[in-house]
């Protein structure tokens, strides 16, 4: 699992009715040097690239979520679905200390 933050989200005119009820939105991973003060920050600069991922949970601006990619991310579902990232936690606060 990675962390990352939600940078924004995208609009969709036709979904794939197996993505029901949820919403895909962009995320911006976090780096360890990030991770101090990634609440206290509205948009952390990192300097891996930005992507998207499938959220189910309600995720939203600014908030610190927990990703998985791959095939990790279509295991929860019942039957083969077209994702590659997954937003599996909301934080509501992240303590690190290197």
């Amino acid at each position: 699992m990675r962390l990352a933050q939600v940078i924004g989200r995208t609009v969709h005119t036709i979904q794939d009715p197996s993505l029901a009820g949820g919403r895909f939105l962009i995320v911006s991973p976090l780096d360890a040097a990030q991770l101090h003060d990634c609440c206290h920050r509205a948009q952390p600069i990192s300097a891996q690239s930005n992507f998207i991922a499938y959220d189910n949970l309600g995720a939203g601006q600014g908030d610190i979520v927990g990703i998985v990619e791959g095939a990790e991310a279509t295991s929860p579902f019942p039957n083969p679905i077209p994702i590659d990232a997954l937003v599996t936690a909301v934080f509501d606060q992240v303590h690190y200390q290197p």
